[in-house]
């Protein structure tokens, strides 16, 4: 799984997307109308003779009586589609904390059955046809949480938490990205919601909650990635659970190599795409907080370096 559908909220994958896609195409057809009334009457208008207009009557009617009929009726139909807002996450919802970073994303779960947090980056995957109840905060500045596919946006903002409620009719990869402009690189901070069945997500989040492959689990080559891993210091912004747990500063990587993309969507996740990504991050995402390591390590240094990420899934 992929290829992610458009980033469009034309695409509608979820209720609370459909009621958005339903009100903008009311509004759509009825400014449409609306335009071509005008016009008929600015036609009509030109056409009588000079004094034949009750000039007070129009004033009235198209100044104060159509406006205030009008918005009266769309906001008897918006409030009317409005989706239900609960204070509280309902029973069966799927929890999902989300904290933005300059310019990655943080994913919150807790594991079901031991009740630990299970944390992930950049990629949030849900149950198809369960209510999904994200709680949003910032570790820095303000961003904003949109998935156009799934509903509405949602600001984050530091010290607070904010909520959102969405959910997937269908199994999908959908396109999200920040909103709210939040630094140098603002247009490369997106991230992918993958929908899947319930069983299989199920799957998914219990292996998430296991620790990376042991040492002693891994061939002579991969082995030598793990140590480039630790000897180069890569621990000291990344946590991969089961090696090293010390550090929060960059994101988590204990399953990285199970994630669609790399760099909150800079990059597809394939073995050409962390070489690339592990040597010129700097050259594809300028302004991250990691710096590229073509300059201090060989090719091979690298290239082992990523096959370990990448045996991480």
């Amino acid at each position: 799984m992929t290829g992610a559908t458009p980033q469009s909220a034309l695409h509608s994958a979820g209720p609370v997307a459909d009621t958005l896609l339903g009100v903008t195409g009311l509004l759509s057809a009825g400014a449409a109308l609306i335009l071509l009334g005008v016009m008929a009457l600015l036609v009509v208008a030109v056409r009588r003779r000079e004094g034949t207009l009750n000039v007070r009557l129009w004033l009235l009617g198209g100044g104060v009586v159509f406006p205030v009929v009008v918005l009266t009726a769309l906001f008897a139909y918006s409030e009317w589609h409005r989706p239900p807002w609960q204070p509280v996450p309902p029973k069966n919802a799927l929890i999902v904390g989300v904290t933005g970073h300059m310019w990655w994303w943080e994913v919150r779960y807790r594991d079901p059955a031991t009740g630990a947090e299970v944390v992930t980056a950049n990629e949030i995957r849900i149950p198809v046809g369960r209510p999904v109840y994200f709680g949003l905060g910032s570790a820095d500045v303000i961003h904003s949480f949109w998935i156009p596919a799934l509903g509405g946006k949602m600001d984050m903002l530091p010290g607070r938490v904010q909520h959102l409620r969405l959910q997937a009719d269908r199994p999908g990869v959908w396109r999200g990205q920040c909103a709210e402009y939040c630094g140098e690189q603002h247009a490369r901070m997106a991230l992918h919601v993958v929908a899947q069945a319930p069983a299989e997500f199920d799957a998914w989040l219990a292996a998430q909650a296991r620790p990376a492959v042991p040492a002693e689990a891994l061939s002579p080559a991969l082995a030598r990635g793990r140590e480039a891993f630790l000897a180069n210091r890569c621990n000291a912004c990344h946590t991969v659970r089961g090696v090293s747990e010390t550090s929060r500063l960059g994101p988590d990587l204990t399953h990285v190599g199970s994630r669609l993309y790399l760099g909150a969507g800079t990059v597809p996740n394939d073995a050409d795409g962390r070489a690339a990504w592990v040597a010129h991050t700097q050259a594809l995402k300028p302004g991250a907080r990691m710096p590229s390591s073509h300059a201090r390590l060989d090719d091979a240094t690298l290239r082992s370096i990523a096959d370990w990420l990448g045996h991480l899934e």
